[in-house]
């Protein structure tokens, strides 16, 4: 039962994180650069914070969660943020030539295998003694595998689609759909942003211990990797702002001003409750090992399939043939399957 609990809040915080792109509709008068980092303000450093307060008991300081950790684990930890920040930047992009569903599908199916094996295979070259290899079971690996034919399978519909519309049909779906120049992004983004679980795994003890409820362990280190993201994608974005001269996003009139930041505040919450709910869901898992590593994987995994759902939603497939939906389907059904099958394999 507390299985059905964990993976039904992993699930949930995916449907979140799917929706998070939808609110930058409703933003105004805007550059791209200037409402990512006015939501990656609130998707990476206010809402983190205010989760990873969580992990603090009663009578401890949240400081000494990051005062008392050993300083090679902290810093390895924003490292492997920053990397993702990497994987962030190009992840919006990937979205831009792909759209939702396809742009996410690709990028979170990368993110979602490399990212799993990453951390514990990365962990074992620093901490050989903690034996992390022994948490690739084989029911992990198949369950990598299996979410990875579901991305294939995806990427097939996504191709057919490519080849199927006509070059105004693709624009109607996707402004600026780029197929070729799409893939290479999303491959990019989905590699780098699975440096996100890698920093988890260097972060997974920055807490308090048994005084910190499970559910809430994690969240300290979530901060610091969307810390080190935050700082890449600041970096990438105020240059953009300063290149296009774009500063003037970040002061429109009243009522605009009001609007932008209540949708990018929107977007960052929604953002942030994909790694809220993999903490959540992670602390329902215990009693299985093998789901916890799994767990990463599982949130990408769903995140795939909300954005496709999304996608159809917004009308990314839009005049395509029978035969491209079915294959979507198909790959949306491996996908879900591909959640359950390490439980089921252990």
């Amino acid at each position: 039962m507390f299985i059905i609990i964990g993976l039904i809040i992993i699930a949930i915080g995916a449907f979140c994180q799917s929706s998070s792109y939808v609110p930058i509709n409703k933003v105004k008068e805007m550059s791209w650069e200037s409402y990512w980092l006015v939501q990656g303000c609130f998707a990476w450093l206010i809402f983190p914070i205010m989760g990873a307060w969580l992990a603090v008991p009663e009578g401890r300081h949240f400081y000494e969660m990051f005062a008392s950790a050993p300083a090679f684990n902290l810093w390895m930890t924003i490292f492997f943020g920053v990397l993702w920040g990497v994987g962030g930047l190009t992840f919006g992009l990937s979205m831009r030539y792909l759209g939702v569903a396809l742009g996410q599908s690709i990028a979170l199916g990368t993110c979602a295998g490399l990212g799993t094996i990453m951390g514990p295979v990365l962990l074992n070259v620093f901490f050989p003694e903690q034996k992390p290899l022994e948490s690739l079971t084989s029911a992990v690996i198949i369950g990598v595998v299996v979410t990875l034919i579901g991305i294939a399978i995806i990427g097939i519909a996504g191709h057919m689609k490519a080849q199927g519309l006509s070059e105004e049909e693709k624009k109607e779906a996707v402004k600026d759909f780029n197929f070729p120049k799409g893939i290479v992004i999303a491959l990019l983004a989905g590699f780098m942003s699975g440096c996100f679980n890698v920093g988890l795994e260097f972060g997974k003890d920055i807490n308090f211990g048994e005084m910190t409820n499970p559910m809430f362990s994690t969240l300290p280190a979530t901060l610091l990797v969307t810390i080190g993201g935050f700082f890449t994608n600041a970096a990438y974005c105020l240059y953009q702002n300063y290149k296009h001269n774009t500063w003037a996003d970040y002061h429109r009139s009243g009522e605009v001003n009001l609007n932008n930041l209540l949708f990018c505040a929107l977007a960052g919450l929604l953002w942030y409750s994909q790694f809220f709910g993999l903490s959540l869901g992670k602390g329902f898992l215990t009693e299985s090992p093998t789901l916890t590593t799994f767990a990463f994987c599982i949130l990408m995994a769903l995140n795939v399939v909300f954005s496709n759902v999304w996608g159809i939603i917004l009308k990314e497939w839009k005049g395509v043939s029978k035969k491209t939906i079915v294959v979507l389907i198909i790959g949306i059904v491996v996908l879900i399957v591909s959640t359950f099958v390490p439980e089921l394999l252990k």
